[in-house]
């Protein structure tokens, strides 16, 4: 044997090869039995908040739209925290000085600050964004930012992000420091604005008395239509194109379907009755406060 496969033979015989291989038996079988203990306590808090938290906020005054956002706000919270010890426990397990990593993350303080001022600020906009009640869950909603403009119905409020799905599905995870101006569609009473368009030679009282027996016959079968309609008459658009326009004040969080059924309505019996109508003019309707 070489003096080099000696030198590497007695380097090896100095390990306690036995001794590591129990350690990281050990350690292996630790982790195993954490990440179970992890999951069935991840399962718990689940079941926790179904069957103890949800219903004993169903006894409270809270409506349910608020019953809802707290019940995902105290879940999300749950699982930090569950995350958090997770963490701690496999450094633990692992054997590194999580106090001593603790004391020493001072050194990266200014290197974390830096990445965490976001962080704050999703906490800090995400506290006040619950305590006013700016929105819920379930709520109809348009985001501002800026130029960047999100709309949708709110699936979740947490302590960092909101999520919000728009109307083709997709799911926006928008982190509460972004939210700058929220525009709740589903608080109070709202407005409906159907504007059909005609031609400036139409018969205006034929067009108000369809649009009377298509109230009369309709309205009374959607109870979220607060009071009779009220017919407004031609408008004119910017562009030059009439427009005959009627005016409706529902529920809040109503007013896009009820704008689609009752604009079909309209248009079916404009057409039955032979009004003629513009198949090129843009068609618009808006919402507003009532």
């Amino acid at each position: 044997m070489t003096k080099t496969g000696n030198v590497f033979t007695r380097y090896f015989q100095q390990f306690d090869w036995s001794g590591i291989l129990d350690e990281i038996f050990s350690k292996l079988v630790s982790l195993v039995f954490l990440i179970l203990l992890f999951y069935i306590a991840k399962k718990s808090l689940h079941l926790l908040v179904a069957k103890i938290i949800a219903p004993s906020l169903k006894l409270s005054r809270q409506d349910e739209a608020r019953q809802k956002t707290i019940t995902r706000l105290i879940e999300n919270l749950l699982n930090y925290a569950l995350y958090f010890l997770l963490f701690y426990w496999i450094l633990s397990i692992l054997g590194m000085p999580v106090s001593s990593l603790l004391a020493g993350a001072g050194i990266a303080g200014v290197a974390i600050g830096m990445g965490a001022q976001g962080f704050l600020s999703d906490l800090v906009n995400g506290f006040f964004i619950l305590l006013e009640r700016q929105l819920d869950v379930g709520d109809n909603v348009r985001l501002t930012n800026g130029a960047i403009k999100i709309a949708g119905t709110v699936v979740s409020v947490g302590i960092r992000t909101t999520q919000v799905r728009d109307a083709d599905g997709t799911l926006h995870f928008v982190p509460n420091r972004n939210i700058t101006v929220v525009s709740n569609l589903s608080r109070g009473d709202m407005r409906v604005l159907i504007d059909i368009p005609i031609y400036a030679e139409t018969d205006l009282d034929e067009i108000y008395r369809i649009i009377a027996d298509v109230n009369a016959e309709a309205v009374p079968e959607h109870p979220e239509i607060l009071k009779e309609p009220d017919i407004l008459g031609p408008q004119m658009t910017a562009s030059g194109q009439f427009n005959f326009r009627v005016s409706l004040v529902v529920e809040g969080g109503m007013q896009t379907s009820i704008y689609h059924i009752f604009y079909r309505l309209y248009h079916e019996a404009l057409l039955k009755e032979g009004v003629a109508l513009p198949t090129l003019a843009p068609v618009t309707g808006s919402g507003s406060k009532g």
